[in-house]
């Protein structure tokens, strides 16, 4: 049996070790597991439940802001509004009681800031830890086909992305790294690069992308990048994709970390950004009412009928394919030297 990396489970293990396993079949679970999914959709009665679980292992500060938000980005790919939260904090042993509160006083504001309830939740001192894990649970609810998934995008869908690439990634780095990148960059770099904690919410675009219409797919990229998020949206729906990499927003800040730790910015884990499928006649106008919101986005590229293709067009005009990375690279960028490749 092969050894896992940090991060994501790899789709094929998923696929052959993991979903063959999910108990009961259930007539009311519309929506179950399955790669780029973001969440399962129940019926219950006569409303459907969107449920989802997230951990969050890469960073330490802010982890209960991260934690919420994470889980409440995944319901809001379905054009709903999140509503209830429950979280397992696990600690180190012997662990300072000031870090749960740390935790629970970040998870109450970013709480506050979306109008969700933390409805409840477990809390314990794990043996063989050496930093905090917290895992969230997000619930809301809405009517029976009231929602879009993952899994509706079409060949000839416009593919918008909001914000830009790696922003989490950028915010967990510019934390976690303070010390060495701020000696190369300087402290306003690192400051600015550590305020991208606040753009991590995607429900705002979500909601309001819904309500112009014409969206038919939603996908919440996280580890693994907007590269990942791109291939998970197209197995989702068994599509390819075209993208242009000049179509990006890659923010300055994020541009300067990682080219001193040499990773890939569209492989740095993307929380903040939603990927939005939409009928092409309703792109620029979807685009418009995002602007209008304050919201950046841009038409990165289109969705393609064979699923074989999974291409991007660099700067010089060449279709390369675009490759699925094996991990996240946070997980490289948080413990390389500095300067070293």
């Amino acid at each position: 049996m092969p050894n896992f990396r940090a991060g994501k489970i790899p789709p094929k293990t998923l696929e052959e070790t993991v979903f063959p396993f999910l108990g009961a079949q259930d007539p009311d679970v519309i929506h179950g597991p399955g790669v780029g999914r973001d969440a399962a959709v129940i019926r219950v009665g006569r409303q459907v439940v969107v449920a989802t679980t997230d951990p969050i292992t890469g960073a330490v500060q802010h982890i209960g802001a991260y934690a919420l938000h994470i889980c409440a980005n995944d319901v809001a790919t379905f054009g709903i509004e999140p509503r209830w939260f429950l979280a397992t904090i696990l600690l180190p042993e012997n662990a300072d009681l000031k870090i749960l509160e740390e935790i629970m006083v970040s998870m109450h504001q970013a709480a506050q800031s979306l109008n969700v309830a933390i409805v409840g939740g477990h809390t314990e001192g794990t043996p063989g830890l050496s930093r905090p894990i917290v895992i969230g649970f997000m619930l809301g609810s809405t009517k029976e086909g009231g929602y879009v998934t993952s899994s509706n995008a079409r060949p000839g869908d416009a593919l918008i992305l909001t914000k830009g690439v790696g922003i989490e990634g950028t915010a967990i780095l510019a934390t976690e790294r303070e010390k060495e990148l701020a000696e190369l960059l300087g402290q306003q770099t690192l400051q600015d690069g550590q305020s991208f904690r606040h753009k991590l919410s995607v429900v705002p675009e979500a909601l309001t992308a819904v309500s112009k219409g014409g969206v038919t797919a939603m996908h919440d990229p996280t580890e693994g990048g907007i590269a990942t998020g791109l291939h998970e949206m197209a197995d989702a729906s068994g599509v390819g994709f075209v993208v242009r990499r000049e179509a990006f927003v890659l923010h300055e800040t994020t541009r300067k970390i990682c080219s001193v730790l040499g990773i890939n910015p569209l492989n740095l884990i993307a929380s903040g950004a939603m990927l939005i499928a939409t009928k092409t006649d309703k792109a620029e106008e979807t685009l418009q009412v995002l602007e209008k919101k304050g919201i950046a986005a841009s038409i990165v590229g289109q969705l393609v009928e064979d699923a074989s293709i999974r291409n991007i067009i660099e700067s010089d005009g060449s279709e390369v394919p675009l490759t699925q990375p094996v991990e996240d690279a946070l997980w490289d960028a948080l413990s390389k030297p500095i300067g070293k490749k």
